[in-house]
């Protein structure tokens, strides 16, 4: 069980020093270990009066647990005392890979949605759960290029679960972009998702590429209305945290609070209704 609940934010620098002066608050934070580990001086007061005061998960985007490469068990190793330093009980990643020979690429890259890479990564999972001592959460990625596959995605999620053992961070935005993308249906997607295994969930923005027309998964943009009612939908099915990942074009405090304030009347709305 997650120490989190109700509605979240992601933690940004961005906004980060004018939290004193706001009456901004929300249930819980989410932050990119990667970005905070080697934090300047300046933000390391407020961040900790941050997530020292609120409960906060990590999300994090370099582990690339579906890489050829071995584990890289020195990072993995720095993750869990930056967990242990902050108390946070709660670590995600991407299913996804980002490395290559031993290269970082920083960007999330596809899987072949196999039997083969399923073992692979519940193997890899296993591996990261002994260094972190935590459970370790995968999020649904986006992708825009489907490689070598046997499955779809909601089945090759599903099987990934329940092999590892790992709990799912689904994002509902990554949902609607890929299946706008690759054409299937969004709602039969959350219908056929395993939502036993849910820890939390994101909300985020995206655009529409008009020269390739297609979705992309930029976390620069608010969130759209076909997002929002996706998460309705979501909601009927699914009691877990929800958190809105602002991740690019951060705008004013005041913004974010808003779309917070959307987000959690959706939320008490559908849960009321239940």
């Amino acid at each position: 069980m997650l120490n989190i609940k109700g509605c979240g934010l992601g933690l940004r620098s961005d906004f980060l020093l004018d939290l004193k002066n706001s009456d901004f608050n929300p249930d819980f934070w989410e932050i990119t270990p990667e970005n905070w580990m080697h934090m300047p001086k300046i933000f390391e007061k407020a961040f900790e009066e941050a997530v020292f005061s609120k409960p906060t998960v990590a999300h994090g985007l370099s582990l690339s647990i579906g890489s050829a490469d071995k584990l890289n068990k020195k990072f993995v190793k720095q993750i869990k005392t930056f967990l242990d330093r902050y108390n946070i009980e709660h670590y995600s990643e991407h299913l996804s890979f980002s490395s290559l020979d031993g290269n970082q690429s920083y960007e999330l890259l596809p899987l072949p949605m196999t039997k083969n890479m399923v073992s692979i990564i519940s193997d890899r999972v296993k591996e990261v759960e002994d260094i972190i001592q935590r459970n370790l959460i995968l999020e649904n990625a986006t992708y825009y290029l489907v490689p070598y596959s046997e499955m779809a995605e909601v089945d090759f999620i599903n099987e990934v679960l329940d092999k590892s053992g790992a709990k799912m961070l689904l994002d509902v935005n990554n949902v609607f972009v890929n299946a706008s993308n690759h054409s299937f249906k969004s709602r039969r997607f959350i219908d056929e998702i395993d939502k036993s295994k849910v820890a939390y969930m994101h909300i985020a923005g995206h655009y529409h590429d008009n020269e390739f027309d297609m979705k992309i998964d930029s976390h620069g943009m608010p969130v759209c209305s076909g997002v929002w009612k996706l998460l309705e939908y979501t909601l009927k099915q699914l009691d877990a945290p929800i958190m809105i990942e602002r991740d690019n074009n951060i705008p004013p405090l005041l913004e974010l609070q808003s779309e917070y304030n959307q987000m959690k009347d959706i939320v008490q709305r559908v849960r009321n209704a239940n």
